[in-house]
């Protein structure tokens, strides 16, 4: 038994010996050559990687090096504010070998606002990867992080999928310190909070969590940071990624996660206490927790008339109901329910499908197939010409289908309302949802008829009321019912009358304005 202690003893203290032999191998070295080497040997001695050596101080004795990648950083800046500190101007007199070299530099040399100190290879190369400069001197184990952040991005331009007549026409862009700013921009608050992660094993990839304090909930914030630092993977390429390892339900055809090209638009959401996901490399923004009806709702409709917002909002679940259960209906009612078609419109309909050798769930199929191949690929071709392929391709397929008998002209009429439907939808990731659903959807219509819709129709119902989106309820606040959160759903009250934030989302600080009475008082004191 002792053997078997003694051995165990042994064994921790080699694991001991291990782990403080990766330390020291991880920390910078005295020597400047050696680390130069260590650096372009972890590298692999990569062409993009650029090694300044220089010599400062009294009679240009003390050796150093800057270390940047090329196309990173701002070279004018470098040049502007690190070489000419450095090297052009005179530092004879208070720069020589018997000061503490590091301290001077950073002090009262270097002219540059974000300096970090850095001792470990690790956290040098991330910096260095991320666009940073790294200054080291000969002598001290003690070294720089300089940001000079730049090269060549995508400036702020129109966002693309969330177009608006009305309202700011800048969306996000790839680099994130251009996004959080835009937000800043819109929120000017202290109160607005930036955390900052990197994730990712071999990408490292900065990601940031935005939240408003006071107002956002602390559960959702805290369950943010976990589900992040759960996250374990070698890339995040993109937001989608973040999207799939954090979501709540991950086989539910609807998304728990919101997301948004538009800076106004997160802006608003980061008001009613929501917290939001930003990642470096891409434009789309993640905002947590989501509710069915912030997929409805458009960043336009705050910026227009209430009673004009109600009216479009209303037209969207409309259009949602036909892109949804379209075809189903009208695959149940020519098959199983003809009694409910006037005489005129019944005998029209026979006299189109006489020649039809398919059912209708076929026929609908068919089509539905056709054109989702057509607007796949006109995403996928190039602009100059998807447009046209498009609109010819739905055109000559509709038209030759009818003429050869495979389809009917009704069929090929509630397809192509049920494609426009789908298109008001002003979230891309809702109408992916609806388009996905609808196939099931006539299935049931295909088997059962309106008793399949109805019963395909409570399951949804039901699906959505058991979802999760960090906690709150999907398809709140219908259900749960909360009569004061009712005013920005289907319906959006006068400006004036949005007192309260959403209750189940902030549950701090929920009063958004006064009430008109406590307007009025104020007014007299």
């Amino acid at each position: 038994m002792s053997f078997f202690k003694k051995k165990s003893i042994n064994q921790s203290s080699l694991d001991h010996k291990d782990e403080r032999n990766e330390i020291n191998e991880d920390m910078l070295r005295t020597n400047l050559n050696e680390n130069i080497q260590h650096v372009k040997q972890l590298l692999g001695n990569s062409s993009d990687l650029v090694i300044r050596e220089i010599q400062i101080g009294k009679g240009r004795l003390i050796k150093a090096c800057l270390f940047y990648t090329d196309g990173l950083v701002d070279t004018n800046s470098i040049q502007n504010y690190i070489m000419k500190s450095l090297m052009l101007d005179d530092q004879d007199l208070f720069l020589s070998s018997e000061q503490n070299i590091v301290q001077v530099l950073k002090d009262r040399i270097l002219a540059v606002g974000d300096i970090q100190d850095v001792t470990e290879f690790s956290s040098l190369m991330t910096s260095l990867l991320s666009g940073d400069v790294i200054l080291l001197v000969d002598g001290y184990s003690q070294g720089f992080e300089i940001c000079m952040r730049g090269g060549k991005d995508r400036g702020v331009m129109e966002s693309t999928t969330e177009t608006v007549v009305r309202g700011p026409k800048e969306g996000f862009t790839e680099n994130l310190r251009t996004n959080t700013a835009l937000i800043r921009r819109k929120i000017k608050t202290p109160h607005l909070w930036l955390e900052s992660k990197k994730i990712g094993r071999e990408t490292v990839t900065d990601v940031a969590i935005m939240y408003i304090d006071g107002i956002a909930n602390e559960k959702v914030i805290k369950e943010v940071h976990s589900r992040l630092d759960r996250i374990e993977i070698d890339g995040i390429l993109e937001s989608g990624y973040i999207e799939e390892l954090i979501q709540d339900e991950a086989l539910s055809p609807f998304p728990t996660v919101y997301y948004s090209e538009r800076p106004d638009k997160i802006a608003a959401e980061l008001l009613e206490g929501k917290v939001a996901i930003l990642v470096d490399g891409t434009p789309i923004v993640l905002v947590v927790p989501a509710l069915f009806v912030s997929f409805i709702q458009a960043a336009e409709d705050y910026y227009q008339r209430a009673d004009i917002s109600t009216l479009i909002r209303l037209l969207r679940f409309f259009s949602l109901f036909i892109a949804l259960l379209g075809p189903s209906l009208y695959i149940a009612i020519t098959t199983f329910h003809q009694e409910m078609l006037p005489t005129g419109l019944l005998i029209s309909l026979a006299a189109q499908r006489e020649g039809v050798p398919f059912p209708a769930f076929i026929e609908a199929l068919m089509m539905e197939t056709a054109f989702e191949i057509l607007r796949e690929a006109s995403l996928r071709m190039p602009k100059a010409i998807a447009q046209a392929i498009s609109i010819v391709g739905t055109l000559v397929i509709g038209t030759a289908a009818v003429e050869a008998g495979i389809v009917s002209a009704a069929m090929v009429i509630v397809v192509a309302i049920t494609a426009i439907s789908s298109f008001v939808l002003p979230s891309f990731a809702m109408s992916m949802s609806i388009r996905m659903l609808r196939f099931p959807m006539m299935a049931l219509a295909a088997s059962f008829g309106l008793f399949g819709i109805l019963i395909g129709f409570i399951a949804l119902i039901l699906h959505l009321c058991s979802l999760r989106s960090f906690g709150v309820p999907y398809m709140s606040p219908f259900g749960p019912f909360i009569k004061e959160d009712i005013n920005d759903t289907i319906i959006r009250v006068p400006r004036g009358r949005m007192f309260f934030r959403p209750r189940l989302i902030s549950q701090k600080n929920i009063r958004r304005e006064q009430t008109l009475k406590q307007n009025r008082q104020r007014n007299d004191d």
